[in-house]
């Protein structure tokens, strides 16, 4: 049984990733995945763009910045209100892993950074300006934060993360004991190693995965996920990058854990992104059973018998020898 240890964090609030060809990872976000430009500046080296999907009622979700290599920067996590900032800080602080206060990204209040085991970035937050849409952009409904776009696939969402992990169960200990997460559904290996563990702040399935870096290495990224409406307009994306020339590198089909219908491709700096569907299962129930697939449950594949592609297991960013 998982119970919610609290409800301090609200959702996760946004991502950062490197990309070495910062002008064509812009275009496929803008272009194909249909997300807005808040704010840029692609002064070299070193450029930058705040990208916002159109439910977001952020100022962004995604910060796309120039580097040598592809791979993940900062995760942030916005706190339900003053008062569980203070309590996830302290819980951060008494852990060892904080980094200290600093100005909030674009749009955010006071920021207080900190480092899991495995040394990915993160950010805690509460203090944050709404988005306020421009003309052009205001929606016919005013219960949603910008016009739902005529191009590309539409999404609506950031979804959630997905990390490479040389301990799985050492960043799930942390995730749950400092940020008040719990696990949903996990893979336990023969030798009863924890090799994968999708964990929740909210009532959706997962906001936050750790899976096994086969490399050892540290730090890295598995990929980062985006959630449309249904499940059409993932085949209709599919239909897309075929058209573009992006690389597919599994899907459209649907998983056996947590039932998402998902498809995987490579933006052009190289890092995995996942197209899902955002009426994705709920755990409702507060003392949830913690579901455990084997390896003998994984060999049969995904829920419909695709089998999961090699470089699924040996793809991520930044790439390692």
């Amino acid at each position: 049984m998982t119970l919610r240890t609290n409800l301090d964090v609200a959702h996760l609030g946004y991502v950062e990733l490197f990309t070495p060809v910062f002008d064509e990872s812009l275009a496929f976000f803008t272009d194909l995945l249909s997300m807005e430009v808040f704010e840029s500046d692609h002064t070299s080296p070193g450029a930058v763009a705040y990208l916002r999907a159109w439910d977001d009622y952020e100022r962004f979700s995604l910060k796309l910045t120039a580097r040598e290599t592809s791979g993940i920067g900062r995760l942030g996590v916005r706190a339900a209100g003053p008062d569980a900032l203070e309590r996830r800080v302290a819980a951060l602080e008494a852990s060892g892993a904080g980094a200290g206060w600093r100005d909030g990204e674009l749009g955010r209040g006071p920021t207080f950074g900190f480092v899991d085991p495995d040394g990915h970035d993160w950010d805690v937050y509460f203090e944050s300006a709404r988005y306020d849409a421009p003309a052009e952009l205001r929606p016919a409904l005013k219960n949603q934060a910008h016009r739902r776009p005529n191009h590309g696939l539409g999404v609506r969402r950031l979804d959630h993360v997905n990390y490479l992990a040389r301990d799985v169960e050492a960043n799930k200990g942390f995730v749950t004991e400092t940020l008040g997460a719990r696990a949903t559904e996990q893979i336990r290996l023969d030798d009863g190693t924890i090799s994968g563990i999708w964990m929740t702040f909210t009532n959706k399935g997962y906001d936050v995965v750790y899976v096994n870096d086969w490399t050892g290495s540290m730090g890295r990224l598995h990929h980062v996920a985006f959630a449309v409406d249904q499940r059409e307009d993932i085949l209709r994306g599919a239909d897309l990058f075929l058209e573009k020339g992006v690389h597919i590198e599994t899907g459209p089909h649907k998983h056996a854990i947590q039932q998402t219908f998902f498809l995987y491709v490579y933006e052009p700096g190289g890092n995995r992104i996942e197209i899902v569907n955002a009426g994705a299962r709920l755990v409702l129930a507060p003392d949830w059973q913690l579901v455990t697939w084997t390896e003998a449950d994984r060999v049969k594949g995904q829920a419909w018998g695709l089998k999961t592609i090699e470089s699924f297991h040996t793809h991520g960013t930044p790439p390692v020898d």
